[in-house]
């Protein structure tokens, strides 16, 4: 048994062994994980980062992303501050939340490493197409959780992985940069771990809030 990246616990059983990579799966979380040892380099990862194209202004790109925006926007108050965690290079959440009447700034570790901002606590914070990123998701979820007030919300993206017999051949797989795979019993875990509200916006889309400040 391997231990989770994500749960830390010894429950991970061997699940596919694909073009000499070797997959786990958790018994416990049920994160699919990539072995270690074929994590790609931080050269190699923004090799592949630099090849995306995420134009700001590219309406294809804006509705992907309202998959996330627009029930968020429809959970936040009125002049809510957040954060977009993984922005890139061409912050097009970071754009329309702006647009939408809020604060928001955006942190990437490659391309705007404000770490001042890391320590900060957000009305919302996003993260969208970046935990399959994660190399320890375990420690990447507790920080987005520290980074949220009472009362708001964590948006996640990231497409939940498919029947063992297609995984082979998963186009999420099929990135070198993607490392961790979710589906929705990872994020009923995550959401019980950290005592959040879960709601599955859509097909690849998780709002999980954190308890509203108690009232005495």
């Amino acid at each position: 048994m391997e231990t989770c990246p994500l749960c830390f616990a010894r429950a991970a059983s061997s699940f596919a062994r694909l073009d000499a990579e070797h997959y786990f799966q958790c018994g416990s979380c049920r994160l699919i994980f990539l072995d270690a040892s074929h994590w790609p380099s931080p050269a190699q990862e923004k090799a592949q980062y630099d090849l995306h194209e995420n134009d700001p202004d590219d309406e294809g790109y804006r509705q992907f992303l309202s998959a996330v925006s627009r029930p968020l926007i429809a959970r936040l108050p009125e002049q809510a501050s957040g954060l977009d965690y993984g922005c890139g290079p061409g912050p097009a959440l970071v754009s329309m939340m702006r647009e939408a009447g809020f604060h928001c700034d955006g942190y990437d570790p490659i391309y705007a490493d404000h770490q001042s901002l890391l320590a900060r606590q957000y009305d919302f914070v996003t993260c969208t197409e970046v935990a399959e990123h994660f190399h320890r998701p375990g420690e990447e979820f507790s920080r987005l959780v520290s980074m949220l007030r009472p009362g708001a919300w964590l948006a996640v993206m990231t497409a939940w992985y498919p029947a063992a017999d297609q995984f082979a051949h998963w186009h999420y797989r099929l990135d070198p940069t993607h490392v961790c795979f979710y589906c929705p019993a990872t994020f009923d875990w995550l959401a019980g771990h950290f005592g959040l509200t879960l709601s599955l916006a859509a097909d690849n889309v998780v709002l999980m809030q954190m308890p509203p400040a108690s009232r005495h």
